[in-house]
Formats: structure tokens, C-alpha cells, sequence
């Protein structure tokens, strides 16, 4: 098994897409259970502001670079992270390998319209998937335990959470083992782009790490100011962290 890097104090599974996807069958196929986490440089950032959070994301079976901006920062500090695993990128993985080894997976998140426009995407390009239910994001903290045993007896393996943080990770970890799922993985706002709701960023972007950028040039009232706010703060934490590793040097007048 892969050893656990340290980023910012965050464990995190150095793990290319195609080991990931890998574990996440290896799951399924002898009846574990994984809870999967996604950090990128937001959400790092939000961690040190939010013990729950942090302590949600800490609690799952992997934890992964969803941003760019993470493997980055890696390399920097010299932490090996082999590549960036975007979380809907691994969504999008996980649903092709379901219809081909007919797994069942529900999808949990997102508003009831979006989620049925994500529905019938789903059943469009991946038509012999077993979709074991669904039901959109937006319930009480008193209704968790009731969806997470609608899950349960529905007996999907793989359980989707198309929900924000930290909503999904506190779901995540407070009922993530109570829904029977092997995987349970937040994919954030990929219902929405799955549904055509939102666009993501072409692929030049995303190597270039400006997914972002992208996507607040689509709603800047809402993510403007959000992601400049955490993207500074993360680098003042990556140059903080640099330093704090970087040895002194030694003076020139101590004596040997």
C-alpha cells in the first residue's frame, strides 16, 4: 500500500486516477468500505478555519489532490503527489466502471430539477447503469440519518454526493459506514455540470490550474471574491510552510 504524504499537517494518498479507481473496485468487489476526500487549495485553507471540517476530511479512507494548486504546492515542499485526481473526473471513472461491472450507485445532492437533468445525461451515456435511487441535496440535519437508511436499503455500492462542503464531509463522516456504501464519494458541484447547469473548464485550463479562474469568470458575484480571498491565503501558507522547512543559514561569523 502506498505510503500517506503530509500536506499542511492534511495526510493525503499519493495516488495516480488509475489506482484510485482501482481501490475504489477493490472495495466493492470484497465488501469495504472507503470514504473518499477531496482537497484543493479552498478547501485547505477552510480546514485550518474549521476544526469540523478538517476533522471530517481527516476521517476518510483517502484523501486526494482534487485541485492542481495542491500537487503544486506538493512539489514545492517536496511532497510527491503523482498527479492531480479531480473529483469529477474520478465521478465520471467510477460511473463508466459501474455500468460495465453492473454496480448500483445512488446520487444524493444538487436541487431536484438539476438532479433530473443529471439523470437523464446519465442515462444517455451510460445506459446500462443500475441506478439503485437518488434524491436531491437539500434536507435538515434532522433527516440524515432517515436518507442515509433510504441508501442503505436501497443497496447501492457506490454513493455520490453532488452536495458543498463541509456538508458533504460532515454527511460523509457522520453517516457515510450507516449507508452500506462500499465508496462514498463528494463530488461537489459535478451534478451541475453534468447536468449542463455549469460549464467546466476546457482542458488547457486545468492543466494550467485556472479551473478557478473559470469558473468564477461564470458566476463572479457569487465566487469572485471567495476563491482570490482562499487562493492568497493558500499561498501564503504554501510560502509560510517553505520557509518554516527551509534550514537557516549558518552565520558567518559562529566559529566550528
Amino acid at each position: 500500500m502506498t505510503r500517506r504524504q503530509t500536506l499542511f499537517g492534511v495526510p493525503l494518498d499519493p495516488l495516480t486516477m488509475d489506482e484510485t479507481v482501482q481501490r475504489c473496485l477493490d472495495a466493492v468487489r470484497r465488501g469495504e468500505q472507503i470514504e473518499i476526500g477531496m482537497v484543493n487549495a479552498a478547501k485547505l485553507v477552510n480546514m485550518r478555519r474549521d476544526p469540523m471540517l478538517a476533522e471530517a476530511v481527516a476521517g476518510c479512507d483517502l484523501v486526494l489532490a482534487d485541485g492542481q494548486a495542491v500537487v503544486w504546492a506538493g512539489r514545492v515542499l517536496g511532497v510527491r503527489l503523482p498527479e492531480r485526481v479531480a473529483g469529477i473526473d474520478l465521478f465520471m471513472r467510477l460511473l463508466d466502471a459501474a455500468e460495465v461491472a453492473d454496480i448500483p450507485v445512488y446520487l444524493l445532492g444538487a436541487q431536484e430539477d438539476v438532479l433530473e437533468m443529471m439523470l437523464g445525461q446519465i442515462s444517455e451515456r451510460f445506459p446500462k447503469l443500475r441506478v439503485a435511487g437518488s434524491r436531491n441535496g437539500y434536507f435538515g440535519d434532522g433527516d440524515q440519518e432517515a436518507i442515509a437508511d433510504a441508501i442503505a436499503d436501497s443497496r447501492a455500492r457506490l454513493l455520490f454526493l453532488g452536495m458543498t462542503s463541509p456538508k458533504k464531509e460532515i454527511f460523509t463522516a457522520g453517516y457515510g459506514k450507516r449507508t452500506g456504501a462500499h465508496v462514498v464519494h463528494g463530488v461537489g458541484g459535478s451534478f451541475d455540470i453534468l447536468a449542463g447547469i455549469t460549464k467546466r473548464a476546457p482542458v488547457v485550463w486545468q492543466r494550467m490550474g485556472l479551473e478557478w479562474f473559470y469558473r468564477t469568470l461564470q458566476e463572479p458575484r457569487r465566487l469572485g471574491k471567495r476563491y482570490l480571498t482562499t487562493n492568497a491565503a493558500f499561498l501564503v501558507m504554501t510560502v509560510r510552510e517553505l520557509i518554516h522547512r527551509t534550514p537557516s543559514a549558518p552565520s558567518a561569523n559562529r566559529s566550528y
